[in-house]
């Protein structure tokens, strides 16, 4: 499958289109700081990162369109102190302008955290990002606990990337993040990239709580390492609780690597099928975003 192909896909498989629970806008300034850390994916990470999607953001936005995307959760991330509340500022902004999008928020432990993230979510922000990798922050924070609470009172799904992939960080694994789920067991999280490395682990908090779902960001394409043995299966015992992400645009590869991955999936396991599809692309990011009829993908 091609980008090209995307869109009639989906439409094939009775969707009005998909939901896409994990993608990026930011700032020009900060995405060109963002891109240029790509540019040098191989002191990093030790491989090439070029990104595919390297255009200008009504150019970005006219592609995920194109692809069939009705709605999308343009995540920001904050790296220091005193970025998160003028990015949530911007990203509310963007949101309320670009057919789509659905407004987001995002933090980091500082004084006034909780009052700016509740300001946020007062303000329609339906999902919160949390980048623990690459904030350098342990989430376990006392700064942070209250905003955890905010979350999950709010009922909006956090996206976190908290596993070691594509790297180990200063706080990353989900062993860690679970001490978070074990103070705020209705929280409900989304382990971005399924945890990666970490996927049997990542299931195994899902089996733990109720409200843990895993997205599928870059898990399955064959720029990362192969899915280990035993994953499909894991999969197939809660395909309710998967949704899709793609990390458009910061991508080194077509948007449709990773719908061909899922599609793949489904092929492998007869508890899949149409159905796990139709929840993964669509209804279940859907629901998590509370996009609840058609006026909601615009």
């Amino acid at each position: 499958m091609r980008d090209g192909d995307v869109a009639q896909w989906v439409a094939g498989l009775g969707l009005p289109g998909l939901v896409d629970l994990h993608v990026h806008f930011l700032p020009e300034p900060v995405l060109r700081k963002v891109w240029a850390y790509f540019d040098n994916a191989r002191e990093h990470y030790g491989m090439d990162w070029p990104v595919h999607y390297r255009f200008d953001e009504d150019e970005r936005v006219r592609i995920l369109h194109g692809l069939g995307v009705v709605a999308f959760a343009p995540l920001v991330y904050p790296h220091k102190p005193g970025m998160a509340e003028w990015l949530n500022d911007w990203v509310r902004d963007f949101a309320a302008s670009t057919p789509g999008a659905v407004p987001t928020a995002t933090l980091f432990p500082e004084p006034g955290v909780e009052t700016y993230l509740a300001r946020a979510l007062a303000d329609g922000a339906r999902c919160v990002k949390a980048h623990v990798q690459v904030g350098a922050y342990d989430p376990r924070a006392s700064e942070l606990d209250t905003s955890w609470g905010l979350i999950a009172e709010a009922g909006v799904p956090l996206v976190i990337h908290c596993g070691h992939g594509p790297r180990p960080g200063a706080f990353t694994g989900l062993d860690v993040f679970e001490e978070v789920l074990k103070r705020h067991p209705r929280l409900t999280a989304v382990l971005a990239h399924a945890g990666m490395p970490d996927f049997d682990l990542a299931f195994d908090l899902v089996e733990r709580y109720p409200n843990v779902h895993i997205d599928t960001t870059m898990v399955g394409v064959d720029f990362t390492d192969p899915l280990p043995d035993g994953f499909i299966s894991r999969l197939a015992g809660h395909a309710d609780r998967i949704a899709l992400g793609t990390d458009f645009p910061n991508i080194p590869y077509e948007y449709a690597r990773q719908i061909d991955a899922i599609a793949g999936w489904a092929e492998a396991n007869a508890q899949l099928g149409d159905s796990f599809l139709r929840a993964v692309l669509h209804d279940t990011p859907a629901r998590l975003l509370g996009l609840t009829d058609q006026a909601d993908l615009r």
